[in-house]
């Protein structure tokens, strides 16, 4: 989730909070809790970028994930968005980062470079009829569209597909040139279909564009850039900047006593929805996997005498199995502790497949290796008897 704000041409002051909907999206239920602190954080509005979670129908029914939103539950969004006074704007990619469309073999064959599933060849009418499909079915879920983001953001390999390099090869033409023409065509195709909702587009691609070139692409008229940028030092004096105060408001808001990440350890972790899955993953990435790389590598009776050498051949020493056994077991009753509370927790949050990808990246795998151990001393104390 990353905060992003119009341009200072756009009248309506909006203060956005993005909802990046890949990777790993929420549950509904956990966005009625977390709306209303967006409300009292001073954002007015979502920008929600729905890739595959949106309930696409028809020809573009194989976009949809396993646990997309169901149109139900769009309509349920949007309702609890109004309810905290949060603005929506829909945001469909419609040139980069088309992965979640063209990895499918049904629209493969419209990719700018065919072994790339990231970019939307701009010189197929079908490319434009499949953005024109997705558009109109997210518009026609969303009564009183101000706004539509049409993303196209890192375009990354454009002009390297073959009808592009084609293309290209006239003097008159170029990449910013190819770039432009699908972003106006993609523009112009809204404004005919919604002259009421105005398209909004990343700026990241405009950047290196002469404005001589701008001007003549016309796309100016036709939508609002929006700064795509990661930076911590954007000048931010006129719609608010990040100042103690804020800081000291944004640690009340959210039951924190710190923002510093040596903190999070030794304080409050937070009072705010999915604050116990923050403390938990804090736990397991500051406290358990270092734990568990110090015991079995560093800890001098586990490496002296329970070493690969001796587990594989299940020898241990009585005396000395008494010195690592305990801290073993311990370390081992933690983790199944911490590992029970934070599957509880994410399954509150977000769907089975996200709980099982983060649980398999960063608990199994140090979970894992101490419980090999025990059971490697087990069969060792039982080869002794």
């Amino acid at each position: 989730m990353e905060e992003n704000k119009m341009t200072v041409s756009s009248p309506f002051g909006l203060h956005l909070v993005h909802l990046d909907l890949k990777g790993a999206p929420p549950k509904v239920s956990y966005l009625a809790e977390i709306f209303p602190l967006f409300h009292t954080l001073g954002a007015n509005g979502l920008l929600i970028e729905y890739e595959d979670m949106f309930p696409y129908e028809g020809e573009l029914k194989p976009l949809r994930a396993e646990h997309a939103y169901s149109a139900s539950e769009i309509k349920e969004i949007l309702n609890l968005a109004e309810l905290h006074e949060l603005e929506v704007i829909p945001l469909v990619q419609t040139f980069g980062h088309m992965e979640f469309v063209l990895k499918h073999q049904e629209f493969s064959h419209l990719r700018e470079v065919e072994m790339f599933p990231n970019a939307l060849n701009p010189h197929k009418e079908e490319s434009l009829m499949l953005v024109s499909a997705m558009i109109d079915q997210v518009v026609a879920l969303h009564d009183g569209l101000r706004w539509f983001h049409i993303g196209s953001d890192e375009v990354y390999y454009l002009g390297e597909g073959e009808e592009s390099k084609q293309w290209l090869q006239k003097e008159e033409n170029s990449i910013e040139k190819l770039c432009l023409s699908h972003m106006k065509a993609v523009a112009s195709c809204m404004v005919s279909s919604y002259p009421e909702v105005k398209p909004i587009v990343w700026d990241d691609m405009l950047r290196g564009v002469s404005e001589e070139t701008l001007t003549e692409s016309g796309v100016a008229q036709l939508m609002e850039p929006m700064i795509w940028d990661y930076a911590a030092d954007l000048d931010e004096d006129d719609k608010g900047g990040y100042s103690e105060k804020v800081k000291e408001n944004v640690e009340k808001q959210l039951g924190l006593s710190s923002l510093e990440i040596d903190t999070f350890m030794s304080e409050s972790s937070g009072t705010f929805p999915g604050s116990d899955i923050f403390t938990l993953v804090t736990q397991v990435c500051c406290y358990l996997k270092p734990s568990v790389d110090e015991f079995l590598e560093r800890n001098r009776f586990v490496t002296g005498w329970f070493s690969p050498y001796h587990r594989k051949r299940r020898i241990v020493h009585p005396i000395m199995m008494h010195h690592f056994q305990p801290d073993a077991l311990s370390l081992l009753a933690k983790w199944n502790a911490v590992m029970q509370e934070l599957q509880a927790a994410l399954e509150r949050v977000f769907y089975m497949c996200t709980l099982e990808e983060w649980m398999e990246e960063n608990v199994h795998p140090s979970f894992h290796k101490l419980q090999e151990v025990v059971d490697d001393l087990d069969k060792a104390i039982q080869a002794q008897s």
